[in-house]
């Protein structure tokens, strides 16, 4: 990050430029001895968002080493690379979500979003958790198992009668992250097999479930507002077009 540059704040969601007075961007030499980093260096970033709705400050750190690299003409130069990087204010990249996506569908994703680095496996576990809640109040199918709700629920896509917006490949992939999701749900028979999630496939997960609120939840929101408002207009019009009563004086 950098001044003039584009950025998108993690809170409002809001696009902007980068200027001079929003940023703090320093680094730190850590003078210590004995350390495997070679002259580690923590650096802070801080930004403030220019919406004015919103005004949030983003604060971020990273720890960086100096590492001995081939040079492009020959010989060896020294290049300062990341190490380790903190998204401290806020604590994760969860986005904003709104009121049409209910609250508890919404705190797991916000979890799922905070432990993504700390715990790829159990942020998964909870992502599953979060699309069971998606099949049961979005799609109303409430059975034992997830895996007999997801086939309820691609049988109803088959015969045209699941919600609008739920779509074959979308009841795919939420079966994909039901088996991702088991392998923190459920140890493996041989205690010894050990199955990792990364953070990026934990990250992969929570793209899943941002897009399917997008796509059921906020756009069934904006089909009802918009149908509402032609509701709205319509009772407008027949009300100017409704005669008065007698009594009542003539207009225009």
């Amino acid at each position: 990050m950098e001044v003039g540059s584009n950025w998108t704040c993690p809170y409002c969601r809001h696009a902007q430029v980068i200027s001079y007075e929003r940023i703090h961007d320093a680094g730190t030499d850590l003078n210590v001895q004995g350390s495997q980093l070679v002259s580690p260096q923590i650096r802070v970033t801080a930004v403030v968002c220019a919406n004015d709705q919103c005004k949030q400050l983003t604060l971020i750190a990273g720890l960086s080493s100096v590492v001995a690299a081939n040079s492009v003409v020959g010989g060896r130069k020294q290049m300062r690379m990341p190490v380790k990087r903190w998204n401290l204010m806020p604590a994760s990249a969860a986005k904003p979500q709104p009121a049409c996506v209910p609250e508890p569908l919404r705190v797991d994703y916000a979890e799922a979003c905070a432990i993504r680095d700390l715990s790829p496996k159990a942020s998964a576990t909870i992502i599953r958790r979060c699309l069971q809640g998606m099949i049961r109040d979005f799609c109303g199918i409430k059975k034992g198992r997830l895996i007999d709700e997801i086939k309820e629920l691609r049988k109803r896509v088959d015969e045209g009668d699941a919600p609008r917006g739920v779509q074959h490949d979308s009841v795919d992939a939420i079966d994909h992250v039901r088996g991702i999701g088991n392998i923190g749900a459920h140890m493996e028979k041989d205690i010894n097999t050990i199955i990792d999630v990364d953070p990026d496939e934990a990250q992969r997960l929570i793209e899943l479930t941002e897009m399917l609120f997008e796509e059921w939840y906020e756009a069934r929101h904006r089909r009802e507002q918009r149908l509402k408002q032609i509701g709205a207009i319509a009772a407008e019009k027949a009300l100017a077009k409704t005669p008065p009563t007698e009594g009542e004086p003539q207009t225009g």
